[in-house]
């Protein structure tokens, strides 16, 4: 039995893993599906304006806690590949995998925004036009989809070097939004480097509802 910590990426709630969730549950695994300081309907403004990428790493690291779950495999989609590297870093050695769904693979000193494109830098800036601390979801999909804080994206991250003592790293490459996505680089860096391993999947960037079967299959492997 293996212990998942499913963490979403921007704008999105513990809901982006809808579809993976059953099926681990059915494989007698334990889920934990995370929904992130900022992007819960409860939360005030103020709560939103402070919630950076710290914030965002205890949040992962008060489920281990409260949960006392050691042996775990961390999972990020996109901008959540910041989350599960820095709260891994943190985690003492609770966590012995990572599996970064189309994510973010920071290194020490980088943030989102220095690690995005040009298209979702326009997101970002658009976005928060408004409130000045709170990106607006781009385009007008899943109405769930709530504004994300913008100082984590903002945030860098900061390495002690303890996240690359974990053993099993997988990274997902999703090749069927070649035009907007800014992980074509980090694809062919990780490829490089025998400590990652790194799976192509024919999908658009929501790998999670696109291709559930998938993901389930990968995280079980």
């Amino acid at each position: 039995m293996t212990t998942f910590v499913l963490v979403p990426g921007g704008w999105k709630g513990s809901w982006a893993y809808e579809a993976v969730v059953p099926l681990l549950e059915r494989a007698g695994q334990v889920v934990h599906a995370l929904t992130l300081t900022g992007l819960r309907p409860s939360d005030d403004e103020a709560t939103v304006a402070t919630a950076n990428l710290d914030v965002h790493a205890d949040d992962v690291l008060r489920v281990l806690d409260r949960a006392q779950l050691t042996d775990v495999t961390l999972v990020g989609h996109s901008y959540a590949g910041m989350v599960i590297t820095a709260a891994a870093d943190r985690a003492g050695g609770r966590v012995s995998r990572l599996v970064h769904l189309d994510a973010f693979v920071p290194r020490d000193g980088e943030s989102w925004w220095s690690l995005t494109n040009d298209y979702f830098h326009d997101v970002a800036t658009s976005g928060a036009a408004t409130s000045g601390y709170a990106v607006r979801p781009p385009g007008d999909r899943d109405p769930r989809r709530r504004p994300h804080p913008l100082a984590s994206f903002m945030q860098e991250i900061r390495l002690t070097g303890e996240v690359d003592r974990i053993a099993r790293r997988d990274f997902v490459y999703c090749s069927g939004w070649e035009q907007q996505t800014p992980f074509a680089e980090l694809r062919t860096r990780l490829q490089a480097d025998p400590d990652w391993q790194v799976h192509v999947v024919p999908t658009g960037h929501d790998v999670m509802h696109e291709a559930p079967d998938f993901v389930a299959e990968l995280l079980l492997s």
